[in-house]
């Protein structure tokens, strides 16, 4: 199994630049990918980011191209996303996932193997 914990979420203006950070555990060896999803109020949960984390390729929601950045330590163990320019919308519960087959689709919930217990996000 993998254990995912994330930390950085609270309360931001709009137009801050938070990190979230995302540290795994377990047996991460086998994962193939790792992201970010968020979930707003009375909405899906939606991909954000993903890194596939032996080439370090990554993948981005329109919405969020060009503001957050994704990233991964060398040890690949703890994930990051730097979030930038937020805006109101951006308000959500934000979980990190992990995903052993490498796939094209990764921004669906349906593909993930495993999750983390998310953290908030406020932006107002």
């Amino acid at each position: 199994d993998v254990q995912l914990v994330e930390s950085g979420g609270g309360s931001v203006q709009p137009g801050g630049s938070p990190r979230l950070s995302c540290a795994a555990s377990g047996y991460t060896a086998n994962t193939c990918s790792m992201g970010w999803f968020r979930q707003a109020p009375g909405k899906e949960r939606e991909g954000v980011a993903a890194i596939r984390r032996y080439s370090g390729t990554t993948f981005y929601a329109d919405s969020v191209k060009g503001r957050f950045t994704i990233s991964q330590d060398n040890a690949k163990t703890t994930l990051y996303l730097q979030m930038n320019s937020l805006k109101p919308e951006d308000t959500a519960v934000y979980y990190c996932a992990a995903t052993i087959q490498c796939i094209p689709n990764w921004n669906e919930t349906r593909t993930v193997n495993y999750w983390g217990q998310g953290t908030q996000v406020t932006v107002s």
